[in-house]
């Protein structure tokens, strides 16, 4: 009988915490789509809001990554793709393993940015994957990190935050392109697809 009890508290309890994860993300995904109205020179408006559209959380995309230090990294630019040019150096490389697939992803640190107190902690992941050119932008997605984020040597991605560029959106955008160091041979069915308006 305890043995029962405790098998259905445990059903329980997963239960709970996948509700409360599908919540958390539905929340993130207000705000962050929420955050385009703030901005009136962003490329979407109230009426664009319906063209929205993303994966179903699933946390087999929210991952816990080995974080290897990049020594003495020296800077580098990245292409955009109205032509110019953007300044990083590389932060880090992060490990990890997907349905079986081990891969790695090169964590970016901008050069501009560090002098923003604002933004004097963030970290930039740039990638493509397989679904990109197809349920998701042909550009590319991003993935966000704060260095307070890493602990020792490990940090959680959570690939259903990610997010497309403003080039998905409208063109006139000076988005910065995934090196190909950072194009995952998987397909990454997490995060924001295709904006469904054309432009």
């Amino acid at each position: 009988m305890n043995k029962l009890l405790l098998i259905i508290f445990i059903i329980f309890a997963l239960k709970i915490n996948a509700q409360t994860y599908q919540e958390s993300i539905a929340q993130h995904r207000e705000t962050y789509k929420n955050e385009f109205l703030e901005n009136l020179e962003g490329p979407v408006k109230k009426e664009d809001m319906a063209y929205f559209e993303f994966y179903e959380p699933d946390t087999i995309y929210r991952v816990k990554c080995q974080f290897k230090a990049k020594k003495d990294p020296s800077t580098f630019k990245i292409p955009t793709v109205d032509g110019k040019q953007k300044e990083y150096f590389k932060y880090g490389i992060l490990s990890f393993e997907i349905n079986g697939k081990k891969l790695i992803l090169n964590v970016y640190r901008s050069l501009s940015l560090m002098n923003n107190p604002k933004y004097r902690n963030y970290l930039f992941i740039p990638f493509k994957d397989q679904t990109s050119g197809k349920e998701t932008y042909g550009g590319g997605r991003y993935l966000d990190l704060q260095t307070t984020d890493i602990q020792g040597d490990s940090v959680i991605l959570d690939f259903n935050k990610a997010y497309n560029p403003y080039c998905a959106f409208s063109s006139g955008f000076s988005c910065p392109i995934p090196p190909k160091e950072n194009h995952l041979k998987a397909r990454i069915e997490a995060g924001e697809k295709n904006f469904k308006k054309a432009h």
